[in-house]
This record gives C-alpha cells, structure tokens and sequence, in this order.
C-alpha cells in the first residue's frame, strides 16, 4: 500500500493575483471570493483537497501591500505569520503585470524564511508564450525558486501538473480532514463572503473595502427551506446609500446574485434578507472588527 501524504500550503502574492481564483478552480467549488478589486481577501481560507493518495490544505492569505488602517495591519500580520507554519509556500504572480516593488518586498520577505517556495506564474493565457523565459529570467534573478510553474487558474491549465509537484514536497501523514469538507470556516462564514463578492462585483471603488458582512442569523424552516438574514455595514452613510442603491435597486441585485450562491452552497432554497448599518472607521476598531469575525482571539 502506497504511503498518504498530507501537509499545509501558503498561497502568498500581491493583491489581485488570481490567488482565490485558483483556490476555487483547484478544489473544483467556491470556497474563497473573487472580485477584480484589490485585497478581496480578507481572512485566512483554508481549503481542503482530498484525493486517495494524499490531503493538501491551502491557506489563501489576503493580498500583501501596505496597510492603512487596523483591519490592514492584521491582514498583513496574517499573511507574514503563515510563512513558517506551512510546508509549502507558494508565491503566485500575475505574469500580465511587470515584475514591480510589490513582488520585491514580498521576495525579501521570503529570504527570512527556510520553507521550500514555488514560483506560480499566473494568468499565462493573456501573454504569447514567447515572453514567458524572460518573465521566468527576471524572479530566478532576485530568488532561488524550488520549482516555477506557469498556470492559468481562470481556465485550469497546468493545475494538475502543479498539484503533483506540490505533493512531492509534503511529509507522509493522516487526513486532518474528513474527505467531504473544503474548508475548515463555517457555512456562516462562507455565506458571508458571498455576500460581500456581490458588492465588490456591483459597486464602485470607493465601497469594497469598507464593507464587512455578517451572519445575524440563520434558520432551517423546513428540508427544503431555510432563512438567511444578513449584516452588512459600511463606515459612511454615503457608502449605505450606495449600496442599497434607488428604490432599494442595488440591494435587491446583491441580495439575489448571492441567494444563488448560498443555495448551492445549502442545498435549499434560501430567504435571504439584508440590512445595511453604518459603523463609522470599523476597520480601525479592533473589538468590533473581532465582533464580526476579522481579528482571532489570542
């Protein structure tokens, strides 16, 4: 009987990388929010891939870059401090983008470390593969990559590939997980970030990062049925007008592009409601960001 490996994988990167993109492409179900606005993540996603031979839990870490306020500094804090803790750490990079201090801050972050770090070159499906060596050229330059591997997680080119060379590097060890879940957040989380999807997806710059959602509850009618009622705060009354939009348009529009998702991720029909709250500067209260979920307890 072959061995089973197991072991934890840190996907770390600038914001907008496609890092949540491939979490949910490789694991074949949305576990983690997509947006095309920067530092979408906001929490450590865990997500689990189960196969017979082996378990390999990744941690999609929030987008590195400068912080602002309290709410950056703890998502800072929280990418940095996987570094050590995992087996493999993946740096992904979107090969669309110039090599720029971002990804050089990140790389002399990386030198502090002695786990083993892959290169993920994403978003190769927008570049002619001609230029794809002297992208490769120019990281080998600044860090000496375990492996590099070209991707493409919108489409899945070269995930297997990447997969079996991840698996190479992992210890033999048990399931930590069942083999049916995906994710180590509960349901409440997870539908909490749909939520917030649908507002970076419909809104405008000034709005995504203001926003925080929270579950106030959630009740099983029936098999077939169950209500959802959500949280939604923003630090501006200008922001809540925004979001619930004229004659309530824009809320309703979020509200029902993330019932879809909440009902797949149910499997029941969903009545969902949500509010809108002002809570003026959260990002910059520790006590209530813990509240609705962004700060761990020590």
């Amino acid at each position: 009987m072959s061995e089973h490996k197991s072991g934890f994988i840190s996907i770390i990167g600038r914001p907008n990388v496609g890092k949540s993109t491939f979490m949910n492409q490789i694991l074949g179900r949305k576990v983690a929010i997509m947006s095309d606005k920067a530092q979408t993540t906001r929490n450590r996603i865990q997500g689990i891939l189960t196969k017979d031979t082996h378990q390999l839990i990744f941690i999609d870490t929030p987008g590195i870059h400068k912080p602002k306020h309290a709410l950056g500094d703890y998502m800072m804090s929280m990418a940095k401090n996987t570094l050590d803790e995992v087996d493999v750490i993946m740096f992904m990079v979107n090969v669309n983008e110039k090599l720029g201090k971002g990804d050089e801050y990140i790389i002399n972050m990386l030198k502090s470390t002695k786990t083993p770090v892959f290169l993920v070159l994403n978003k190769i499906d927008l570049i002619h593969p001609d230029e794809m060596l002297s992208i490769i050229e120019q990281y080998r330059q600044l860090y000496d990559f375990k492996e590099i591997i070209p991707i493409s997680a919108i489409n899945g080119q070269n995930i297997e590939t990447l997969e079996t060379e991840l698996v190479k590097y992992m210890e033999e060890g048990p399931q930590f997980f069942p083999p049916d879940q995906v994710t180590d957040h509960p349901e409440q989380f997870i539908m909490a970030e749909m939520i917030r999807e649908k507002i970076l997806q419909t809104t405008e710059q000034e709005i995504p990062h203001s926003v925080g959602v929270v579950i106030e509850s959630l009740e099983r009618i029936d098999e077939d049925h169950v209500d959802v009622n959500a949280l939604i705060y923003v630090e501006r009354a200008s922001q809540k007008g925004i979001i619930i939009g004229k004659n309530g348009a824009k809320l309703k529009e979020i509200g029902k592009r993330a019932r879809k998702d909440i009902e797949h991720l149910l499997g029941s029909k969903v009545y969902l409601q949500t509010w809108v709250k002002v809570q003026a500067d959260w990002r910059n209260k520790p006590n209530f960001m813990r509240q609705i979920g962004y700060v761990e307890d020590e």
